[in-house]
């Protein structure tokens, strides 16, 4: 019984773990904006451009405003394709700008 608990539980948590994040919507980021919950898209822009130097907003291959189910936290998120065409995933706190996570792209 302990086992077929332990692969219910190991199953669940498989699939919630892709339910972590969450879009969100459009309609909701002028009150997150007006509230401070969230800072200027441009200033959160600029912030994941300065991870790769020589990048402009022209190197900005999309954007998401995603929020954390467990912790509430909002993460922005920017992809990046540098001048040698590499693409980057920059995730930033939408907050603070503090850059969570700077990756290649695989």
């Amino acid at each position: 019984m302990k086992k077929l608990t332990t692969l219910f539980t190991a199953a669940a948590l498989t699939l919630t773990a892709g339910f972590a994040m969450a879009d969100v919507r459009p309609d909701q980021i002028p009150g997150l904006l007006k509230a401070g919950t969230i800072m200027d898209f441009e200033k959160l822009n600029q912030a994941a451009l300065a991870q790769h130097p020589g990048t402009t907003a022209a190197n900005i291959t999309d954007t998401e405003l995603d929020q954390n189910a467990t912790t509430g936290a909002y993460v922005y998120e920017v992809e990046i394709r540098d001048a040698k065409n590499v693409e980057w995933d920059v995730k930033l706190d939408a907050k603070t700008g503090a850059v969570l996570s700077n990756v290649q792209d695989k």
